[in-house]
């Protein structure tokens, strides 16, 4: 059993092969009684790894070749395996390498313990192996650098700790000696107790800072091995300073010169004093003695810190040509030292008078048509220097229309020298500069404000040479349809406008009767309401004057063009325009869908959108049996007869204008529905069969025919004529309206001046010449096309001058 469990034992993991086997070790240990024994050997650590420590074989009385057979092994209770045994020999080696510090640390004796473990019969075998030590660790301080402040004034034989130095060997491989660097101030003594030894350093001879403040030495720790191995570690000494120096000054005496009239806080002179101390001892502190000099206290002051003498209050040269100055250096030891100087401060005179302007206004303001040469005002200049430092030379800084002439010394006239224009320039600001002759020169400035006055030089001026108001019709009386305004570059009464109107040449009403305006805010007010049928634009001039002296004008066209309103009602044209009439129309019973009823024609006399027409159709409730195109006006069947449908159909066709709000018209007629189409041919306003004769309806036909043709060739002369004689230019940019037919039946629209649009149907059956007026547009231009779709488009460039937008229209 058990040499199966240490076979199993085998198989597992190394780790968990060696927990396994201590227990079984502990185990085997308590339950049975078995036969045991103890060898010791020694190694030394950092051996090669294969190295013989032993032969177990042979210590045990154990056959070399039964170890394979019998299982034996090496149990140890850790999970590395320093060692182990070879089966074939019986020799005990080193398995990997052994290093005793990290092993045993500080340990005097390292010993590694392990279970020997053979069976049949069990025995189990304890051995240790003592790791011996090996000089293979350097001594090593806790720190590369030690740092020692002593005082200057330390005596002879006192001594200083120093940090010791640390080895992973043991015994005597361990720390055994120090050594110190060679110097002439410091000995070395140590002491040794129990397995250590500390070192110390001994002052020998005094030391002095100021000769030399910090020294190194290095500290050498040596172990007893052979060889020896060493460490070091640094000593730095900072000699710490006493008060045994007192601040020196450089001179005595200094002497410097500084000009009057300098600013407060000026420099005047920087005193140094030096200490040969350092830290507190070596701090200076500046001050000036304060007896017997109580004028040079108000007039100089030094900085406590930096020594720096500067100026408190006003040198004058002419109250004291030179100070004395006496300052203090004392350091800020206890007791401080002092040293003592003198600063001769010598003062030199300078330019310090400015040369003072004065200024005498001959008038108040000056006309901008002045004439070249016209004196404004006296100016003179003062220096209260003498010598070179009173000369003074004037002049004009800026250019300004204005230039000085001297009239004798300093005194100066400010005259004009060229043209004024008070539109431009309202006012001058003239810089007048005098400048003395002195070393530094100095100068002065002086600024004259000179307003010039406005005469009526200016006309009044419109922003454009012509105003186009667009106006719509019916508009109330008393409206304002514009405002003009004009702008005048001058001021007060030359500057103020009013307006007025000029009678143009126009052939039309006088634009009195039509128009007034507001003589000061320049509303134009309508005086009557317009209507675009009949007046489409009318011209007039507004004149503008000021009120200067003499009045100044100008002109500006303003073209009035009137917009078209939706003020007219749809007119339903023959043969359904009779006012309570009944109108009738007969379809056959076997109609198709689509099969063409009748045709509503109908006009407007408003233009553009107001006359575009849409027809609607309003059948019986649960009769859905026609329907009409909503711009061709055609009524058409949706669908063929059935049994179940009446035999008369009463229909309301509405017919409305695109105008806001919309005005319409509406007619009623019946559909009868008729077996037969022969029925319908009597039936359908006597149309007759076609004969081979030449019949009435023939005749009426082509009368018909030649009128249209009349009036189209008389619309086309129209067109021609005006275009030729249009005699105000200015509308020529709006085009003429246009109705015209397509194949499919569409037509197209166009707004224009005097003329008639024709319109032609595309049905054969019941052809119609519709006539319509074409107004006058106040647009730039329009254009409305219906398809055959019974929808409409419209293009429209508005009298801003907008971009063109369309919008289709079901």
């Amino acid at each position: 059993m058990f040499l199966f469990f240490f076979g199993g034992m085998m198989s597992l993991p190394s780790s968990r092969r060696s927990i396994v086997a201590y227990l079984v070790l502990v185990l085997l240990d308590c339950c049975w009684d078995a036969a045991s024994g103890q060898l010791s050997y020694s190694v030394s650590e950092e051996v090669n790894p294969g190295m013989n420590v032993g032969n177990i074989a042979k210590d045990l009385n154990l056959n070399v070749q039964d170890l394979e057979s019998r299982l034996f092994q090496l149990v140890t209770g850790s999970k590395r395996k320093y060692f182990e045994v070879n089966l074939k020999t019986g020799f005990l080696y080193v398995n990997e390498r052994i290093d005793r510090e990290e092993l045993c640390a500080e340990e005097p004796k390292c010993m590694v313990s392990v279970e020997a473990v053979i069976n049949n019969p069990l025995k189990l075998y304890r051995v240790e192996i003592e790791v011996k030590d090996v000089n293979d660790h350097s001594p090593s301080f806790s720190t590369k650098s030690q740092i020692l402040d002593i005082a200057e004034n330390t005596l002879p034989g006192f001594r200083f700790a120093l940090s010791e130095a640390s080895d992973a060997d043991v015994g005597k491989n361990g720390v055994s000696a120090y050594k110190l660097s060679p110097n002439e101030h410091f000995t070395l003594a140590t002491h040794k107790r129990e397995d250590s030894i500390s070192p110390e350093l001994v002052l020998q001879k005094p030391l002095d800072r100021e000769k030399k403040a910090h020294m190194q030495l290095v500290l050498t720790a040596l172990d007893g091995g052979t060889p020896p191995n060493s460490g070091t570690s640094e000593i730095e000494i900072n000699v710490l300073d006493i008060n045994d120096n007192a601040p020196v000054f450089s001179s005595t005496l200094y002497k410097v010169q500084t000009l009057e009239n300098v600013p407060i806080g000026t420099t005047v002179f920087t005193l140094n004093a030096t200490d040969a101390d350092e830290g507190t001892n070596s701090e200076v502190v500046y001050s000036l003695r304060s007896k017997d000099q109580d004028h040079i206290l108000d007039i100089f002051k030094i900085d406590p810190d930096t020594g720096v003498i500067s100026v408190k209050g006003k040198i004058d040269y002419e109250d004291r040509k030179a100070f004395e100055i006496r300052a203090e250096a004392r350091d800020k030891a206890q007791p401080p030292l002092s040293a003592h100087s003198k600063v001769l401060v010598e003062v030199i005179d300078v330019n310090d008078n400015t040369p003072e302007i004065t200024v005498t206004s001959l008038m108040n303001t000056v006309n901008e048509d002045a004439a070249v040469g016209t004196a404004i005002a006296l100016v003179s200049v003062l220096d209260r220097d003498s010598g070179k430092n009173g000369e003074v030379k004037c002049e004009i800084l800026n250019a300004v229309p204005f230039k000085l002439d001297t009239n004798y010394k300093n005194y100066y006239s400010l005259v004009v020298d060229g043209h004024l224009d008070r539109e431009v320039t309202p006012q001058y600001n003239v810089t007048i500069s005098a400048r003395d002759e002195g070393s530094p020169p100095l100068s002065s400035i002086s600024i004259i404000t000179v307003h010039v006055s406005d005469v009526n030089d200016n006309a009044p001026s419109f922003p454009e040479p012509v105003i186009n108001v667009y106006v719509k019709e019916n508009s109330k009386v008393g409206t304002v349809i514009k405002t003009v305004t004009a702008c005048d570059a001058d001021v007060s009464n030359n500057g103020q406008v009013s307006y007025s109107l000029l009678d143009s040449n126009s052939k039309s009403l006088p634009p009195p009767t039509m128009v007034n305006i507001n003589s000061e805010t320049g509303d134009i007010v309508s005086l009557q309401s317009f209507n675009f049928e009949e007046t489409k634009t009318f011209q007039f001039k507004v004149q503008a004057t000021d009120s200067g002296v003499p009045p100044l004008s100008s002109n500006v066209t303003v073209n009035v063009l009137i917009l078209d309103e939706n003020d007219n009602n749809p007119t339903i044209l023959a043969p359904y325009s009779e006012h309570g009439s009944v109108n009738s129309e007969s379809i056959p019973y076997s109609a198709e869908a689509g099969y063409f009823v009748a045709k509503i024609r109908a006009v407007d006399a408003d233009s553009g959108y107001n006359a575009l027409l849409s027809y609607h159709l309003s059948e019986p409730k649960g009769n859905n049996l026609f329907r009409i195109g909503s711009s061709t006006g055609e009524i058409r069947t949706k669908r063929r007869m059935s049994d179940n449908d009446l035999k008369t159909h009463p229909l309301v066709v509405l017919v409305s204008d695109n105008g806001e709000p919309s005005l319409s018209a509406t007619v009623s007629i019946d559909v009868v529905v008729v077996e037969s189409t022969a029925d319908i041919q009597t039936q359908f306003r006597h149309v007759p069969i076609k004969e081979e004769s030449f019949s009435d309806l023939n005749l009426y036909l082509l009368i018909a025919i030649v009128s249209v043709s009349v009036i189209f060739l008389l619309s086309l002369i129209s067109l021609i004529a005006v275009k030729c004689h249009r005699t105000d230019s200015s509308f020529s940019r709006y085009g003429a309206p246009m109705i015209t037919t397509h194949p499919d039946g569409s037509w197209s629209y166009s707004k224009s001046t005097q003329q008639y649009d024709v319109c032609f149907s595309s049905d054969t059956l019941k052809s119609d010449v519709v006539v319509f007026p074409a107004p006058f547009p106040p647009v730039d231009a329009e254009l409305i096309s219906i398809n055959s779709g019974d929808t409409f488009t419209r293009t429209q460039t508005l009298p801003n001058k907008e971009k063109v937008s369309r919008k289709q229209f079901p």
